[in-house]
């Protein structure tokens, strides 16, 4: 198991990573994607979840799966073929963005280097995945390991520093 580096962001207003505008960038094509397969059917109401899924698989997107747990949040993303080196991993109080980059070589294979590609279903080895938690996190105990093609992410809930009390009524 390999430990990953977290980069902590403490505020939420704090979006001057390179990262952020990446993603921006990148929701904005998922969400162009989106809008082709609603128009490609009409607009029929009841499936924009649906388009927007299949834009995130078409654009990006490596699966991954959120899992609360008493007092943190467990968050495993399939990385398969990537090394500790290629991951990183951004936190807000928020949000969690994972940025994952290798630089791919393809072996030149066959008689020829001269031959001419027909087709290909090799895609980008640079994957994004970005998870809004339901609830504020503690950035600074944010940890993440690789194992086996696994990003595993432990991100413990903040404490609340505020004790909600009841408002006051007017007689």
């Amino acid at each position: 198991m390999t430990e990953i580096t977290v980069r902590k962001v403490s505020t939420l207003d704090d979006r001057t990573l390179p990262v952020f505008a990446e993603m921006d960038r990148l929701m904005h094509e998922i969400g162009r994607r989106a809008g082709v397969f609603a128009a490609a059917r009409s607009y029929g109401a009841g499936d924009a979840l649906d388009d927007w899924l299949r834009a995130e698989r078409e654009v990006c997107w490596p699966v991954a799966e959120l899992a609360e747990r008493g007092k943190d949040f467990q968050l495993s993303i399939a990385l398969p073929g990537y090394e500790s080196p290629d991951i990183e991993v951004t936190v807000t109080p928020g949000e969690i963005i994972v940025h994952a980059n290798r630089a791919r070589q393809r072996l030149e294979e066959g008689p020829t280097k001269e031959a001419a590609i027909c087709w290909s279903e090799f895609r980008s080895d640079d994957v994004y995945r970005r998870i809004e938690f339901p609830a504020s996190i503690d950035v600074d105990h944010v940890k993440a390991t690789l194992r086996h093609g696994m990003l595993h992410v432990t991100a413990p809930k903040a404490r609340s520093e505020v004790t909600k009390v009841p408002l006051a009524t007017a007689a």
